[in-house]
């Protein structure tokens, strides 16, 4: 569970970058500005970066044996460590165009990617089936984050994690937060978990097939096949219920929906959607429908979502839709979860159409976006091409001035119209 907000970028399944959404796995909306590409050192100026390279993993090896790590551990771990230039281009380069909701779920609830996970359950229904007995996170859910994280073990990375991590330390960028994950991947290392060699993933270090960054590994892996050690790379029995114990203890509700997609009343006001929070007894009472006609299903804290404005879908999210986004705070994700793992069930893809016809907005026009709104004094917070909270309210607030349904969602018409004198 690389699980941190927007670090899964470096996992191996399909981005979690996609339009603008809050998240908590939102990891979501426009990237922040691109930092320029770390050039690759040659000649003198290489020799002095591995000194200074050594010289940081010196420093950290002492920091580490002073909160207990082995001295084997710090040999195997540290004596052949080794700095990827590669990880640095990959941890500054933050592309300029996303992708709109509907290109994000096109690829990562494919009919391929369905089929594949209906066998992939059938092939691990005896661990999912345990781990839901257990943690009441079903099946289809625990399938779901394989699928969208490794591609169902497929592809969870081949770079070595404390490689990954120390090259990321040593940059600087994020040293705080990298220092404590190459700690928690000694600890692991130290506890005889996995291997060094065998310790691989993305190149943001989220690890194995359902990508846990090392603290979440600590936090939440567990030994479900009962051979001593923790395997989220090779054993399914603990891949699967070290992923359930995560959302479990995230605050999954067992015997409880994700959600699901619903019909809007008559007027209703779509300032409303990602702020209001009430049970569904509550919205069902306002004229809210699911778009199959059933009942609405019963939980509290439900939430209304726009991935796409007022002119695509809506769903009624609940708790477990939050539990999914503390595994990868992006809505594009979680809802890419949720959905995944209701055609694993056998259930509806969604009915309503997308607004296909919308193009992503790049950051630069998202900046251009913000610019006009604080222009015009509608406070849309600092113009860095984030579409975060301030910017949707600031747009928010212009909308319902001009009459236009106050969903918050960014587009090029609204730029234009912003911007005329």
């Amino acid at each position: 569970m690389a699980l941190a907000v927007a670090l899964l970028a470096g996992c191996a399944s399909a981005p979690s970058t996609a339009p603008s959404q809050p998240t908590p796995g939102s990891a979501s909306g426009v990237r922040p500005a691109a930092a320029p590409a770390a050039p690759t050192p040659a000649g003198g100026d290489e020799a002095a970066l591995q000194q200074r390279f050594a010289k940081w993993i010196a420093d950290f090896r002492a920091t580490a044996r002073a909160t207990g790590i082995s001295e084997a551990t710090l040999r195997a771990a540290l004596d052949d460590v080794q700095y990827l230039p590669r990880v640095i281009e990959l941890d500054r380069a933050q592309p300029e165009f996303t992708r709109t909701v509907w290109d994000y779920l096109d690829s990562s609830v494919s009919p391929q990617r369905v089929a594949t996970g209906q066998d992939k359950l059938l092939q691990v229904r005896g661990e999912a089936d345990t781990a839901a007995a257990r943690y009441g996170v079903p099946p289809s859910i625990v399938v779901a984050i394989w699928g969208m994280e490794s591609n169902y073990g497929s592809n969870f990375g081949n770079t070595r994690t404390i490689d990954a991590l120390a090259t990321l330390g040593f940059d600087g960028r994020r040293e705080d937060w990298a220092r404590r994950e190459l700690l928690a991947a000694l600890k692991i290392l130290d506890n005889g978990d996995i291997d060094r060699q065998h310790m691989v993933g993305s190149w943001a270090g989220a690890m194995g097939q359902t990508q846990f960054l090392p603290s979440n590994f600590l936090a939440y892996a567990v030994d479900a096949d009962g051979d001593g050690r923790r395997d989220i790379w090779g054993s399914m029995a603990d891949v699967i219920a070290s992923t359930a114990n995560f959302l479990a203890r995230s605050g999954w509700q067992a015997r409880k929906p994700w959600g699901l997609e619903v019909r809007l009343p008559p007027g209703f006001d779509y300032g409303r959607a990602d702020t209001v929070v009430q049970s569904t007894a509550q919205w069902a009472a306002e004229g809210l429908q699911a778009v199959d006609g059933q009942p609405l299903p019963a939980f509290d804290g439900g939430t209304i979502l726009l991935p796409a404005g007022a002119r695509g879908p809506a769903f009624l999210v609940g708790p477990n839709f939050s539990a999914l986004l503390r595994y990868n705070n992006s809505t594009s994700y979680a809802l890419g979860v949720s959905l995944l793992a209701q055609r694993l069930g056998g259930g509806p893809d969604v009915q309503t159409p997308w607004p296909r016809d919308l193009a992503a907005l790049p950051r630069s026009q998202i900046i251009e976006l913000q610019t006009a709104l604080n222009k015009r004094g509608f406070d849309a917070g600092t113009a860095d091409g984030v579409m975060g909270p301030a910017t949707r309210e600031g747009l928010r607030r212009y909308q319902r001035s001009v009459g236009l349904p106050a969903d918050g969602y960014p587009s090029a018409e609204l730029i234009q119209r912003l911007q005329q004198p």
